[in-house]
């Protein structure tokens, strides 16, 4: 399979009729949350130590916005602090207009680490933030079974977390994520942890989720392909400390699948938040043209 030759690649801002619709339509929807002039200190033996300054951004209903960045840029943090499970030290976060200062059911939450209780089956997992809302056991139990189905893991309900497979384990950490109906989902680089094929697949699942049902997300990734393939945008932050560097829009059209890894318009768009995230950015154009040159006999 032959390579794009990257000297001819478009302008990661260039957007097709199709792609430039599907943006107007996205902009044309509400924000669902707003992250104002947000700043975040902490304490180090020699002082305060800033590791998010001014960071500034919106998203809107039903989109997909992932957040990159070097190693220290606080992209975890942002969202930690959007959960409520860190405090800010300035600024605001707003949703649906209204300051978040707790953590609450409109906002789901999925880890790296699998976070499931192991000693609950996987239906009492997905039952179980149901029940801590006072939901009745029959309702719970309809409604995990209901989200087990989305997610294709409903035949192994009356398993247990230890049975299952890591890609398998997500899959039933997002269900009980989603399953408190939440307006946003906060996903903290929830596919680090698995292999390759295992990772792919996951973000196949996670695609096909988000596109049956009502849900923002925000999702936190290293891993550039990822951030490219499943997102409408991508925040880039800059680091020491973490500020806002450019918001990209992904020019790939959707849907999406992995033939598109090599197209043109994801080639380029990868190559510029390469550029924006190393210091080294010439060197991903290089890397990409030997690979060409290797695939296509090229000298």
């Amino acid at each position: 399979m032959n390579l794009p030759d990257t000297l001819n690649l478009p302008d990661y801002r260039e957007q097709s009729p199709e792609v430039k619709a599907a943006f107007d339509r996205l902009k044309g929807r509400p924000e669902v949350i707003r992250v104002d002039h947000l700043v975040k200190d902490f304490p180090t033996d020699d002082g305060m130590r800033r590791i998010l300054d001014d960071v500034s951004f919106s998203v809107h209903k039903r989109e997909f916005m992932s957040i990159i960045g070097p190693s220290g840029c606080g992209k975890s943090t942002v969202i930690r602090i959007m959960a409520c499970l860190e405090e800010l030290t300035d600024g605001v976060i707003l949703l649906d207009d209204k300051p978040v200062t707790e953590p609450g059911a409109d906002r789901g939450m999925v880890f790296q680490k699998y976070t499931l209780f192991p000693w609950l089956t996987v239906k009492k997992n997905v039952m179980f933030g149901l029940e801590v809302a006072h939901m009745s056991n029959f309702d719970a139990e309809r409604d995990a079974l209901q989200w087990l189905d989305i997610v294709g893991l409903e035949p192994y309900a009356d398993l247990y977390p230890a049975q299952l497979s890591g890609g398998m384990q997500q899959r039933v950490a997002i269900a009980r994520a989603l399953a408190n109906k939440p307006k946003v989902l906060l996903m903290d680089e929830p596919f680090g942890a698995l292999d390759a094929q295992t990772r792919a697949k996951m973000q196949a699942y996670l695609l096909q989720i988000w596109e049956k049902i009502d849900i923002t997300i925000i999702f936190i990734t290293h891993d550039l392909d990822e951030a490219v393939y499943l997102s409408d945008r991508v925040l880039v932050l800059k680091a020491n400390p973490g500020k806002v560097q450019e918001m990209v829009e992904v020019p790939v059209p959707r849907p999406r699948g992995p033939e598109q890894f090599l197209s043109p318009q994801f080639l380029s768009t990868k190559i510029h938040l390469e550029e924006l995230i190393h210091p080294s950015a010439e060197e991903s154009k290089d890397d990409f043209k030997v690979v060409n040159m290797v695939a296509t006999g090229d000298p």
